[in-house]
Parts: structure tokens; sequence; C-alpha cells
């Protein structure tokens, strides 16, 4: 039996202007285990939050380089747990905040080492909780824990494989296949996760979560 599959369309909310509910340059939507929807508020600095129907449950940012301000954020993510993580694209950080929108920690600064943006404009989270940013300027993608610890990153300026020019968005799959739009070579990168076996004399302790007030990171006091 043939079948054709289509989307009906269901409802629509939003209109231009800075109110609850209004939206001035929406970038980035998302969606949560409770089928609460955020959207990435850009040219507002700010993120709102709405149920499935589109009635307005809550708002928060504005604008500066403060914690819960935005410059021009550009990505947007919600983990299993309803964690909301925004690339904060002016200020070069992530911020991360609760499901009711409270700052939990921000990670990043300007530069080109690990741990540090120039320009993110996507970002993504995995099932576990590990965090992906297109960091677009330094062409290349990093991997952090929920806690904003580097993990690791790839990529480099070029056309190449694991090459980009720009790379504006990351999303992960459910078996951590990576997937990246480069936006100046006009394609879409797929990347999957490799796992290499090292010698015992050299493999890497545990990485635990740690807060330092000496490293990029900030947290709620």
């Amino acid at each position: 039996m043939y079948s054709q599959q289509f989307y009906k369309f269901l409802l629509s909310w939003g209109s231009s202007g800075t109110g609850d509910g209004q939206f001035t340059q929406p970038y980035g939507v998302a969606v949560d285990p409770s089928l609460n929807v955020y959207v990435l508020d850009t040219a507002n600095c700010r993120v709102q939050k709405f149920n499935g129907i589109g009635k307005f449950i809550l708002g928060w940012g504005s604008k500066g380089s403060g914690n819960s301000q935005f410059e021009h954020p550009s990505g947007l993510a919600v983990d299993s747990s309803g964690n909301v993580y925004v690339a904060d694209t002016f200020t070069n950080r992530v911020q991360k905040f609760d499901p009711s929108g409270n700052f939990l920690l921000a990670w990043g600064s300007p530069g080109s080492g690990n741990g540090q943006f120039n320009t993110p404009l996507g970002v993504a989270v995995d099932y576990p909780g590990n965090v992906y940013v297109a960091d677009a300027f330094n062409h290349r993608v990093q991997k952090f824990d929920g806690y904003g610890n580097f993990i690791l990153a790839w990529g480099s300026e070029g056309s190449g494989n694991a090459q980009f020019e720009f790379p504006f968005a990351v999303a992960v799959d459910s078996s951590f296949n990576v997937y990246v739009t480069d936006a100046g070579n006009v394609r879409v990168d797929k990347f999957a996760l490799q796992l290499v076996s090292l010698p015992v004399h050299i493999r890497p302790g545990p990485i635990l979560p740690s807060i330092s007030r000496n490293d990029n990171r900030q947290i709620q006091q």
C-alpha cells in the first residue's frame, strides 16, 4: 500500500514587538521533554517560554554582558532535564539556565584557545548532557560537559573533510553523530563519535565536574 506523508498546519503565535509573546528577529527554537517551547528572541535579547499551544509562560533576559543578559544570542538548546543553553554570540560565551530561567553558569571568553569563542552561533546538547558549540569564526566545533568543562574540539578553516568556513549550526542525534551546517562551504558535515583505546600508563583520570573562580566560567552565587 502506498501512503503519502504530509504535515497539517495547527497554529501559529507571535507578532512584532517587545511585549510578552511578541518577537523581534526570533532566531532559535527548542522543545523540552514536557513539550514546552523556548524561543530565542534575538533582537529583544531574551528567551521566551511557551506551552505547546503558544501560551506565554515566562521570559528572561535583557541587553548587556552580565548574567542573564545577552548580546545578539544566536543559538538555543534544551537538555533532557529542561535546562536551557544559549550561545551568546557577541559576548563569546554560553549561558546555562534552569527551566524557570534562573541563571546557573556561563563559560567562554574571546579567543581561540580551548573553551574560548569567536562568534559562537549554534549550540546543541546530547542525551547525557554534553554541549556542542559551533564556534563560527574559529571554524570549529567545541564539546563541553554540562558544567562547561572543555572535552575536545575539531575543525580548522578550509574546504576539506573536517574543515569549515563559518559553521553556523550544530545538532546531535541519539547515536551521538554530530551534524554541522558549514555555511561558507554550502554543505552539511556529519561526524561520528570515535573511541580510541589508550595504553594504561597514559590514560587520563576521570573527568569530574569542577568549578573554578579563576577560569572562564561563572556560577550563580
